[in-house]
């Protein structure tokens, strides 16, 4: 762990990061998962969870915002081919919305390239 490192990272496992996945974890299962002290980053880094963000506006380190690009990106499509499994307990709309989110997501993780 750096502790020179200015940059704010992304988790390397991007879609289960942040306080939505814990509340998630903890609506199902009744107990609350404990944050790490020190979590891999999408560049390969390990730093503080505390210098780690799931809001792309907050991500300063351009690898780990490229890594977030890729797995919503890659999200996306697993939600969109969910849609072709018979008996899915998920309606297409809701498919539709959370595909559209997490594209949405890699668009904002993308924006470096726009003169972020």
């Amino acid at each position: 762990m750096s502790e020179a490192d200015p940059h704010i990272h992304v988790e390397r496992k991007v879609m289960q990061a942040g306080a939505d996945y814990r509340n998630l974890i903890a609506s199902t299962l009744g107990a609350v998962p404990d944050a790490p002290s020190v979590v891999t980053t999408g560049c390969g880094l390990q730093v503080a969870y505390a210098m780690t963000s799931p809001r792309p506006e907050s991500v300063t380190c351009l690898a780990c915002r490229e890594h977030a690009r890729q797995e919503h990106l890659r999200f996306a499509e697993q939600v969109e081919r969910m849609g072709w499994i018979p008996g899915s307990p998920i309606d297409a709309d809701q498919l539709a919305k959370t595909a559209q989110w997490a594209r949405d997501m890699a668009e904002r993780f993308g924006g470096y390239s726009k003169g972020w």
